[in-house]
């Protein structure tokens, strides 16, 4: 199984990557981003939370390990960082269960 922290700095180096050579649309992608996981009607950690459950549904690994890098950043235990991936598990069935080892393996190789 891949190291959550390689695959954390292989999606922050793409970014800084597509920063430099797309900087307008990465610009605007990051605006939405920073607008969207502001402090709101619901907290950062929730929003990283919601995220993790997404990112498992959407079968995507960068976005697993990000989000759930910044769920911890936020305050997230392991256990809601699971439960949210459990959650998702439920939506997405079978191919989501898959998916959860990597919130596991990102849980295990990112918390601190």
């Amino acid at each position: 199984m891949e190291n959550m922290k390689e695959v954390a700095k292989e999606f922050e180096a793409n970014v800084a990557r597509f920063q430099r050579e797309w900087p307008q649309q990465r610009q605007a992608f990051s605006t939405l981003s920073q607008v969207m996981k502001a402090p709101g009607a619901l907290e950062q950690k929730y929003k990283y939370l919601i995220a993790v459950g997404i990112a498992v549904t959407e079968h995507c690994h960068w976005c697993i390990a990000a989000n759930v890098k910044g769920a911890l950043a936020h305050g997230a235990t392991k256990e809601e960082i699971m439960e949210a991936g459990w959650v998702a598990v439920q939506m997405g069935g079978g191919p989501s269960l898959a998916y959860l080892q990597l919130v596991q393996q990102a849980v295990d190789d990112l918390a601190e």
